[in-house]
């Protein structure tokens, strides 16, 4: 299904409106190959308890999700270790949604990190950065959402893990994220751009949605991050205020 609520106004400091980038999960929410689809069990009813109450399954990693360096490096920080600080951050979205509709392999470059910023500014301290690459809108279509080609190779977009490394080394950022299955683009071979990422400590939101519904500077991302034990991630609830 599509986002959540679209933008609604609100008062809060200098923000004045408030934009759901989160997906709702659903037995159809596209994952991972490999990966099981969520299941939702009923094990309460009104009619017979007098309250409702269901029993989910589903991966870590289902639907509009958190990454957390434990997921891919070993002896680092699970979902439910990492300060809650990290979790409000100034938000950059940088748009490849017109590369990405004619190339399902395209990715953020360093390139497209120095022309936000020619644009908009250098990017803030401790900034969450974000790819809109426009794939949010196949969410209901998951065939198209995963796009698993006839090379039986996966084509959607990612950042590229030269981009990740310079955000990493020469910026001071809080983590990325993508509207895609992954932070490196489906074709990857390796998955570089996680080590980088989540081997510096730093965390990854993937799945998010209404990313070109928020201007690319000047917003703040709140990420409802996961907290139970040992959490290589989990389905977050993310919100930006601008």
């Amino acid at each position: 299904m599509a986002a959540g609520p679209a933008t609604l106004n609100l008062t809060l400091g200098s923000y004045t409106q408030v934009q759901d980038l989160t997906h709702t999960i659903t037995p159809e929410t596209p994952v991972f190959p490999g990966y099981p689809p969520p299941e939702f069990e009923t094990v309460r009813n009104f009619e017979e308890h007098g309250f409702y109450a269901q029993m989910l399954t589903y991966v870590e990693h289902t639907g509009t999700h958190m990454d957390a360096p434990a997921h891919f490096v070993e002896g680092l920080a699970f979902a439910n270790e990492l300060p809650v600080a990290l979790f409000l951050a100034p938000l950059a979205v940088i748009d490849i949604s017109e590369r990405a509709a004619s190339d399902p392999d395209a990715q953020v470059t360093p390139d497209d990190v120095l022309e936000w910023e020619t644009e908009n500014g250098a990017l803030p301290a401790g900034a969450f950065v974000a790819m809109n690459s426009g794939w949010a809108s196949r969410i209901d279509d998951p065939e198209a959402f995963i796009n698993l080609g006839d090379d039986e190779a996966l084509h959607f977009p990612g950042f590229h893990p030269d981009a990740t490394g310079l955000l990493i080394e020469e910026r001071d950022i809080t983590g990325i994220g993508v509207d895609t299955l992954s932070l490196d683009f489906g074709a990857a071979t390796s998955f570089d751009t996680h080590v980088t990422l989540l081997g510096a400590g730093k965390y990854g939101l993937e799945g998010m949605a209404a990313l070109g519904s928020v201007p690319p500077a000047g917003g703040l991302v709140i990420v409802g991050g996961p907290k139970f034990q040992n959490a290589s991630g989990g389905p977050s609830r993310v919100m930006a205020l601008f």
